[in-house]
């Protein structure tokens, strides 16, 4: 009975002009199942895009899967690439709280220009790293190997790094204030561990205060940096610009 309803329905097997050339020429690609019969070979139509239209089937002679079905598939296929779709999109998208930007200059251990702020994306912003405090560029040799060894961090000039802000996100005279990132790398916390700034705490930003702390008792015990106790600074970067205002 099964085979004379698709001998009527005129099914693959009555089409010997149907070659895999002509299904070629559809995009379609074949895949015989060598289980069945030769008589009942069933031939399953697959095809990278879902792009198998109705037309094409029915000049093939044959719909191998019942329509209600391949309804469904092209209806799932397209819900799994509206939800491929939104997952890149919310992997590229940033919290509130965060900005990327591209630095245009290290100027010392503890700030940096940059450029790609919201509020003027095509001009030079100062930002301050928060949370630490770094010698003077003019208490030497302190000074110098800070902002080298940020600079370092950073990777150049032109280089992306995410910003993070707190609570407070400006200082008095206007600096963006901001934990700085780079590949997962919390510069600030890399700075006071090396032993090349001070964690400071400023109300009211204390996100990350605890590991800024952690990092300055590491160093302090391993006598990096500042805390060589051979080559030690006598003063703290705020007591120094006090005295040399």
């Amino acid at each position: 009975m099964r085979n004379k309803q698709l001998n009527k329905a005129g099914g693959f097997a009555h089409q010997p002009h149907l070659r895999k050339s002509h299904l070629k020429k559809l995009g379609i690609q074949t895949k015989v199942i060598s289980s069945c019969s030769t008589r009942q070979k069933r031939l399953f139509l697959l095809h990278p895009l879902f792009k198998i239209t109705d037309r094409a089937a029915a000049n093939i002679g044959e719909i191998l899967m019942p329509m209600h079905l391949s309804n469904w598939v092209r209806k799932i296929a397209i819900l799994a690439c509206l939800l491929l779709l939104v997952s890149c999109q919310g992997k590229n998208q940033l919290p509130n709280n965060e900005a990327q930007v591209k630095v245009a200059r290290v100027v010392s251990g503890q700030s940096l220009e940059v450029v790609g702020m919201a509020e003027q994306p095509n001009l030079i912003s100062q930002v301050r790293l928060v949370g630490i405090d770094a010698p003077d560029l003019r208490q030497r040799p302190w000074g110098d190997a800070a902002k080298e060894q940020l600079e370092n961090l950073i990777g150049g000039a032109e280089q992306s790094v995410t910003l993070e802000f707190d609570l407070e996100t400006k200082d008095k005279i206007g600096r963006t204030l901001a934990y700085v990132w780079k590949n997962k790398v919390l510069l600030n916390e890399e700075l006071v561990k090396q032993g090349n700034a001070m964690f400071v705490e400023r109300s009211p930003n204390h996100k990350y205060d605890q590991r800024l702390e952690r990092a300055q008792q590491w160093a302090r015990l391993m006598g990096q940096g500042i805390w060589n106790p051979e080559k030690p600074m006598h003063l703290t970067p705020a007591e120094f610009r006090r005295q040399n205002l």
